[in-house]
């Protein structure tokens, strides 16, 4: 199993190092020819103008639209939840328009208002996750297929999946708990 993660700015080798953890190969995506024969595909967390920049700069907006229409699973984390939106409000940046979402871009603020918070996700077992929000995004609205996968205690939805698409508002990338990106795995290779 080969795991492409968009290497074109923020957080792409964390996601590397996690999913070496995991004894899977992770390879950086810069170009479109790169996504070729990956079986998965981690958007990282980042700043969302310049992921959005750069991907219609390589021109790997096709290609990453492509491999959602292929079925290959898609992970979006904090910027990439962004990008993988239908929809940002108020907002010039141009999303892959992958999942059914509306998604607000810093929503709980500046830096510092960052955050972290234990989870309830359901799919991942009864313990808590370790939730870190930095200048996160929240899921505003939701359409047609898509499962909210966790909620803060105010009913905020901050993960969500439709079909093999993942989207989370939080890094789980910057905890040691690796069910996240196990789950993901677990998608990737038809057991999710």
């Amino acid at each position: 199993m080969k795991i492409g993660v968009l290497a074109s700015q923020g957080a792409f080798a964390e996601q590397i190092s996690i999913l070496k953890q995991l004894n899977t190969e992770a390879v950086p995506v810069r170009l479109p020819q790169e996504l070729r024969g990956v079986d998965g595909l981690i958007i990282p967390g980042g700043e969302s103008t310049t992921i959005s920049r750069l991907i219609s700069a390589y021109n790997l907006k096709g290609a990453i639209g492509a491999l959602a229409k292929d079925g290959i699973p898609l992970l979006g984390i904090c910027a990439g939840m962004i990008m993988m939106a239908r929809e940002i409000p108020d907002n010039n940046l141009e999303p892959l328009g992958l999942m059914n979402i509306t998604v607000r871009r810093n929503a709980f603020g500046r830096q510092r208002e960052s955050f972290e918070t234990e989870l309830s996700i359901p799919v991942l077992g009864k313990e808590p996750f370790p939730g870190v929000f930095i200048r996160a995004p929240y899921i505003e609205k939701t359409e047609g297929a898509v499962e909210v996968l966790a909620r803060l205690n105010d009913g905020t939805i901050v993960a969500a999946r439709q079909g093999k698409m993942l989207a989370v508002a939080f890094h789980p990338e910057l905890t040691t708990d690796l069910r996240f990106h196990r789950y993901f795995l677990d998608i990737v290779t038809g057991k999710n």
